[in-house]
């Protein structure tokens, strides 16, 4: 069983303000997998006062010398990638393969894509007779969640680092392996002393006083929309930057053309996968309503073709992260077949052959309409609603009709039409077709949160702009 007992503050291992610990379950097991030091408001001061300290030395350094620590911090995150696989399956039950191989690998993915994004920043320009300058906001509270540790960590973390701020990092408490094993890394890779720290805790013991921590001068934080209101509501008094990555019920529009059955079979799994914990998933799958009949067939066999078991063999997907996770996803699977959704595949209670352990059936509910819970609600476990569309500007009404707006996807052969639907859509950030890109800015409209993470537009949300007048072209030299 792992114990991780000690937070990294000032560039040491230091034990807590108070002896205090919280058990981390494996969720595959139900069996506690190991033992984390549970932080405080005096451990946040502790490490924002470092943070604080080793703020103006960190901000002067040079381009090339923050290049050259991503660049150590990349090199030894490849050494630990196995380590970090294992922990991610033990503290929230991915597959290994999907724990190893892409959960891990975003993570690297980011961290290259930030060095590549600093070599070519520009962090002054001149405009006419103003130098505008870029500098780092100060030091930034990092709050991440348990479903994609690796990638939510990554996508603060490198940022910040990039860009001259020192950081405070709370992981989430359901999945604090991967982030202790982050700090590991971090300290191996020699980063200067305060520029990364690390604390371990829930949110009122630790998300709290780090949010509202008055020397705390950004706080970048992902979860609920729920909890992200209580984020900002706690910076609020100390007029902080706040940035959110929230809830989303990401619209899937699938096109009436000869790809619909293959789109069909990549939609369910694109909400399956991670065991549908994932806030981009595309949660509502639009389709023509005369091919209604055969969206169910199609997402019958693929959700009955998803395996579910022990994440250490060879399945599709795993259990969800909690008990109470599985406990609010069964509540709204019931609330589907109440609220008269047609179930598909799947329902309440585990798969069969599985009585431990917190998995979900794969679950697809057909002949949805927009009002109905399993619509407007983010579910966050395998569950998947199909609503037929008469047309496409009713398809894009229905997906546009949500209190969300994180990510959105349009499916089909005639790229010119999918883009226009893509257009029309009021979402942060729209596949086109299964793409991918590092560079391309995620984040939300409404109530999914504000700011933007990836790719390079993610370093301005860590910077404060200075324009600097009577700086003239000619005396710029």
């Amino acid at each position: 069983m792992r114990e991780y007992l000690k937070f990294y503050i000032g560039g040491q291992w230091v034990d807590p303000a108070e002896s205090r610990t919280f058990d981390v379950v494996n969720p595959a097991t139900e069996q506690v997998a190991g033992k984390v030091a549970a932080g405080s408001a005096a451990d946040v001061d502790r490490a924002v006062v470092a943070a604080r300290a080793a703020f103006p030395g960190y901000a002067a350094t040079s381009v090339q010398e923050r290049v050259e620590l991503l660049q150590n911090i990349l090199d030894v995150y490849q050494k630990r990638a196995a380590d970090l696989g294992v922990a991610l399956t033990e503290e929230m039950g991915a597959p290994a393969t999907l724990a190893g191989g892409f959960q891990v690998g975003l993570g690297a993915g980011h961290l290259t894509t930030a060095i590549e994004n600093l070599r070519n920043f520009a962090f002054e320009e001149q405009r006419g007779a103003t130098l505008v300058v870029r500098e780092p906001i100060g030091v930034c509270g990092l709050i991440t969640p348990w479903n994609w540790p690796m990638n939510q960590i990554a996508v603060k973390l490198f940022p910040a680092l990039a860009t001259g701020c020192t950081v405070v990092l709370k992981p989430s408490e359901r999945s604090p392996f991967t982030g202790q094993i982050f700090a590991e890394i971090l300290a191996a890779a020699g980063i200067p002393a305060g520029v990364f720290n690390l604390v371990q805790g829930d949110g009122p013991g630790v998300g709290v006083p780090l949010s509202s921590h008055p020397d705390v001068d950004m706080v970048s934080f992902t979860g609920s929309t729920r909890a992200g209101v209580e984020i900002a509501r706690n910076a609020a008094p100390t007029v902080k930057r706040v940035t959110q990555e929230l809830g989303g019920k990401g619209p899937n529009i699938l096109l009436d053309d000869e790809t619909f059955v293959e789109n069909v079979v990549k939609g369910v799994g694109g909400v399956m996968g991670n065991s549908g914990q994932t806030c981009s998933a595309p949660t509502r799958m639009l389709v023509p309503s005369a091919r209604m009949d055969e969206a169910i067939a199609i997402a019958r066999t693929a959700a009955e073709n998803t395996t579910v078991g022990d994440p250490n063999t060879e399945v599709a997907i795993g259990p969800v992260s909690s008990g109470s996770a599985f406990d609010r996803i069964q509540t709204l699977i019931q609330k589907g077949i109440d609220e008269g959704a047609t179930l598909v595949a799947g329902g309440t209670g585990r798969p069969d052959g599985l009585t431990k352990g917190f998995y979900v059936r794969p679950t697809v509910f057909a002949n949805v309409t927009n009002d109905m819970t399993v619509a407007r609600e983010e579910i966050f476990g395998p569950i998947l609603v199909i609503i037929g569309y008469d047309s496409l500007d009713q398809a894009v009404e229905i997906a546009n009709d949500t209190e969300y707006g994180l990510s959105s996807q349009v499916a089909g052969k005639d790229l010119a039409q999918a883009r226009a639907v893509a257009r029309r859509i009021r979402s942060g950030w729209v596949v086109v077709n299964d793409a991918f890109d590092f560079q391309a800015p995620f984040g939300g409209y409404k109530k999914s949160g504000n700011g933007r993470e990836w790719g390079d537009l993610s370093f301005h949300e860590y910077l404060e702009t200075k324009a600097i007048l009577g700086y003239s072209p000619e005396e710029a030299g």
